[in-house]
């Protein structure tokens, strides 16, 4: 019979990569917490037209990217491609919006989209996403920004660039898509099928289309950044004036866009040139009229997400100071019953003992506990028991000691030689 594989595109973690995601989770809910934000769990599953409503229906992670279905009731579902949508609906499904002038949420989990493998990318990815809503103050794009620096110095993440644009608002886009439309209509017979449709209906995509004719055609079109207004040049002004107040480095990219419809204002992404072509690993924006559009008061949100796997690839695990293993090996029944004791009393102290679930001979108990490297190892037997001792043996140095059965006092006995 074949054996059952993964999907592809979809994989297991675990070893030292699990480990490595772990301690990503963790460095970064420390300072989610010490700048305020609180933790929010969403659902995989959504609704499409949450998607389609706030994405876009022009962007390619809606017209090809998205894992979609109609389940048994009829309606058409799809695995969640990012969270900042989700979590959006439950701003507003939970009435947050009224209860709290400011907002500050983030959440970690796996995201699906049908593109193809590469590295660092898969069709199941785990992203952390951070939210501020209700709040349109540049000083809050500079602050996250400032996050994102601390989680990639704790990381050891050494070698990144912060790119940073503005996309305006909706008043600076129409604008700029008139000037856009006319340049691109004299290259049309250079623009993929995609691209020519997206021409009429949202000419702003076609920055974002991965063809190389059309990324050519679009290094050699006006900036909207020379069409912004009034208002949107002076929150990217300010927005730098912080950066820099943070200690953060940044490059403006002119060019640079967000596969996402919702933006407005402040773009930006955190790329390495150790990632291949597809280099940004963190990534997100402003989008004051999100929530609006989504059946919600004004209020304006902005927030980022970082790719977990891409992130992983680039951080630098420290080695942390090892605790001793500790192994027990039992010889007969009256040995065997001592497991309980001694485990509640390692686990209490915060010691991992390990042991073999068979009991069986001496010799293949400690080939066992060589394989797991354990450090000590724990030899108890009819004889040891009747002389109210356990014999520990030091697996590097190969010595070994008598020492008293009583868990407790046993445990003293054992931190005074290692102290040694």
């Amino acid at each position: 019979m074949e054996k059952l594989k993964t999907l592809r595109g979809f994989r297991d973690i675990f070893g030292d990569e699990i480990n490595t995601f772990q301690h990503i989770e963790h460095v970064t809910r420390k300072y989610c917490k010490l700048l305020g934000f609180a933790e929010i769990a969403i659902p995989v599953l959504e609704k499409t037209e949450l998607f389609v409503r706030s994405i876009g229906d022009t962007t390619d992670i809606v017209e090809k990217e998205m894992f979609t279905f109609i389940d048994k009731g009829g309606d058409s579902l799809t695995l969640r491609p990012e969270a900042t949508a989700g979590i959006v609906r439950a701003y507003l499904q939970e009435g947050m919006y009224a209860k709290e002038r400011v907002s500050k949420l983030f959440c970690i989990g796996p995201m699906f989209r049908h593109e193809k493998p590469q590295k660092g990318r898969f069709r199941e990815f785990h992203q952390i996403d951070v939210e501020v809503f209700g709040i349109d103050d540049p000083l809050v794009d500079a602050e996250l920004m400032w996050m994102i620096f601390l989680i990639l110095n704790e990381l050891g993440v050494d070698s990144y660039g912060i790119e940073i644009n503005s996309v305006g608002c909706p008043g600076c886009r129409e604008t700029f898509k008139k000037v856009l439309v006319s340049y691109f209509e004299t290259k049309k017979n250079e623009l993929c099928e995609d691209c020519i449709r997206r021409l009429q209906r949202n000419p702003l995509r076609i920055f974002d289309c991965k063809n190389a004719k059309c990324i050519e055609v679009s290094q050699k079109s006006p900036f909207l950044f020379d069409y912004l207004c009034v208002t949107c040049n002076e929150h990217f002004d300010m927005l730098l004036k912080h950066l820099e107040g943070f200690g953060v480095a940044y490059i403006i990219n002119k060019r640079l866009v967000r596969g996402l419809d919702y933006y407005t204002k402040t773009v930006f992404e955190v790329t390495s040139d150790k990632l291949g072509a597809q280099k940004a690993f963190i990534a997100g924006g402003r989008y004051d009229n999100l929530v609006e559009e989504m059946g919600g008061p004004s209020a304006p949100g902005y927030g980022f997400a970082i790719g977990v796997e891409r992130l992983a690839l680039l951080t630098k695990m420290k080695e942390l100071p090892k605790q001793p293993s500790y192994f027990f090996a039992y010889v007969g029944d009256r040995a065997k019953a001592y497991i309980v004791p001694m485990l509640r009393t390692f686990v209490k102290e915060g010691l991992s003992l390990s042991y073999s679930y068979e009991g069986k001979s001496l010799k293949s108990q400690m080939r066992y506990a060589d394989s797991l490297h354990a450090d000590f190892v724990f030899i108890l037997g009819d004889e040891e028991i009747g002389k109210h001792i356990i014999v520990l043996r030091d697996m590097r140095k190969k010595i070994q000691f008598e020492l008293p059965l009583e868990p407790s006092k046993l445990l003293q006995e054992v931190k005074k030689l290692i102290t040694q």
